[in-house]
């Protein structure tokens, strides 16, 4: 079943919210299970100083969504881009194998925002 991390990150979540003046927002979605999942950036230098997660899901989708933001927290917009859906999972001490879909959304929320913060910097000039 679920671990004793998931279940802690799905009863206490870390970095629940919205920043309202996000540098970079993404959001995914799983059609199959409903599951959708928000997340914003807040980037000074190269560095996400602040990282805040909205999601609508299952509770490996809130446990998912609280680690990613853990593990992203005071790291360089390369090392943020290096983190995988298996290391969301690993993280959690791993998510039964029919909830793996939910670590692949908080990686996948993860780098939309991370995206999103690019192509704003690029339009920035």
């Amino acid at each position: 079943m679920y671990s004793q991390k998931v279940m802690d990150h799905f009863t206490c979540p870390r970095n629940v919210g919205e920043i309202k003046d996000a540098d970079g927002i993404g959001q995914v979605g799983n059609p199959v299970c409903g599951d959708i999942m928000r997340l914003y950036i807040k980037v000074e230098g190269d560095i996400i100083k602040d990282v805040k997660f909205k999601t609508f899901g299952c509770g490996a989708a809130i446990a998912t969504s609280s680690m990613v933001t853990e593990m992203v927290k005071g790291k360089s917009i390369q090392e943020a881009l290096a983190i995988s859906n298996r290391a969301v999972a690993e993280a959690l001490d791993g998510l039964p194998a029919n909830k793996m879909h939910c670590s692949n959304l908080a990686a996948d929320a993860l780098h939309a925002a991370i995206r999103d913060y690019q192509q704003r910097l690029a339009r920035a000039g």
